[in-house]
């Protein structure tokens, strides 16, 4: 049996899309992982080296958000994903959900997101 740690709503901007429009003005990006590892280990040592470090993970994130543009957010999300798996082999699954809510189409969404998992 996996525990299960969430990361939810984080922000950054970017400039990614398809659109030309997407990559001059940029827009809002949220991210929400899911990480699915054994934390028995953790939860008796009571020490961060015995599970995954949220504050890394989020800086990750944003560095993906901010950094090289790509056309799809199902892009963005793989290397999001394997950025993480690749830091913390002990994650035994990890869902990447990236919300791109101002993506320009023609009718109005409260949000256009993918979700991956790896």
């Amino acid at each position: 049996m996996a525990d299960l740690i969430e990361i939810k709503g984080i922000k950054a901007f970017g400039y990614h899309g398809v659109f030309e429009s997407e990559n001059i003005a940029g827009q809002d990006f949220y991210v929400d992982i899911f990480m699915e590892l054994d934390l028995t280990r953790a939860s008796v040592t009571d020490d961060v080296n015995d599970t995954v470090n949220y504050a890394e993970i989020t800086d990750l994130v944003v560095e993906e958000i901010t950094g090289e543009r790509v056309s799809l957010i199902e892009k963005l999300a793989a290397r999001i994903a394997d950025r993480i798996t690749a830091a913390y082999p002990q994650i035994a699954q990890v869902s990447i959900t990236v919300h791109k809510p101002q993506a320009p189409v023609s009718a109005q969404v409260k949000d256009i997101s993918v979700t991956i998992k790896r």
